[in-house]
């Protein structure tokens, strides 16, 4: 099993699109790239503590490849704005790979070169490329948020639509369960 670390704003809606995957075995929602030991998410909501909202994600490359991951992280959030997603601003809500290793790194500039030359975005990518760094794991509360609250506003008007979407540009690799 391998890690990947994303940061693509508000970890609930991040972490209910990887959820969906084959190959991925778990999703942990937490914070990375601060120097506050153990975060709270109220001192996150600041903006003052340098993390960012993450998910953590264990996957089986047998199954889904790092790069696979990446190409459902750009295309599910907007790398192109710094510091913001949608009307989450500030720098807990930036976009960022932590990566685990060279290869990570090597796969994440290259998709990002790559992404660039063929103009898929309007803008220049600003997705922050680092390497990993302490994993403070989120409040229970925060774990599997839209699984658990598919009724609230936030989970029907904003994850939903986008969960939506997504399942229909992945389907192929889509556990069964969510199609």
């Amino acid at each position: 099993m391998q890690i990947a670390t994303f940061g693509g704003g508000c970890f609930w809606c991040t972490e209910a699109v990887f959820q969906t995957l084959n190959g991925v075995s778990q999703v942990t929602s937490g914070y990375m790239g601060g120097d506050l030991k153990h975060p709270t998410y109220m001192e996150i909501c600041n903006g003052d503590t340098g993390h960012a909202e993450v998910v953590q994600i264990t996957f089986d490359e047998n199954v889904i490849t790092f790069n696979e991951l990446l190409l459902a992280f750009f295309k599910t959030h907007n790398p192109t704005t710094l510091n913001r997603q949608g009307n989450d601003v500030g720098t807990q809500y930036r976009s960022v790979v932590f990566y685990e290793n060279e290869n990570q790194k090597k796969q994440t500039e290259k998709m990002i070169a790559d992404l660039t030359e063929q103009h898929i975005f309007d803008r220049p990518i600003a997705t922050e490329v680092a390497p990993v760094a302490e994993f403070y794991e989120a409040e229970d509360y925060h774990q599997n948020y839209y699984g658990n609250n598919q009724s609230k506003p936030y989970c029907a008007f904003v994850i939903q639509p986008k969960l939506n979407k997504f399942i229909v540009d992945f389907k192929d690799q889509v556990k069964p369960g969510f199609l």
